[in-house]
């Protein structure tokens, strides 16, 4: 059996958080966590990767439309060197942290909640969720397309 994967929509004031299905298929939103600090904010979503029995933590990495890196970028890094340090001083083994390039993601979240007519409150509360489930999912769907891609190459040999 696979294991999850884990998707984060980092933000200055909430992490939206989401978990793809044993299977690495289907991303499903988890939940929104309101940020505290960075040093808690890792160790909540570490305590999640060992709750959920994830080998991938995802981060949703926001650069610029002309792909050159922002204010956020710069966060983002930080985010994943606390995360990768805590990883090692609480010796969480085997558990890769990538990037998957988020530009827009928050925008598709509007979009899709806006469609489920959602008021705007609402949509508030879960669009970082939402955006962590695209992120997930954008990365789930390249890897199955990498592996299909893969066995083609393989059974034109």
């Amino acid at each position: 059996m696979m294991k999850r994967k884990i998707g984060l929509d980092v933000g200055d004031k909430t992490v939206g958080i989401a978990v793809s299905d044993p299977l690495g298929i289907t991303a499903q939103g988890l939940m929104t966590l309101e940020r505290v600090g960075i040093r808690k904010d890792t160790g909540k979503i570490l305590d999640l990767v060992k709750e959920y029995d994830c080998d991938t933590i995802v981060i949703g990495l926001n650069k610029k439309l002309d792909g050159t890196d922002s204010i956020q970028t710069e966060k983002m890094y930080e985010f994943r060197t606390m995360l990768e340090n805590k990883m090692r001083s609480t010796a969480i083994k085997g558990v890769e942290v990538v990037w998957q390039d988020e530009r827009l993601t928050t925008v598709m979240a509007e979009r899709v909640l806006l469609e489920a007519n959602m008021d705007r409150f609402e949509r508030k509360k879960v669009v970082d969720k939402q955006a962590a489930v695209l992120i997930l999912q954008s990365y789930l769907d390249r890897l199955a397309f990498e592996k299909k891609r893969a066995e083609m190459e393989a059974a034109e040999e």
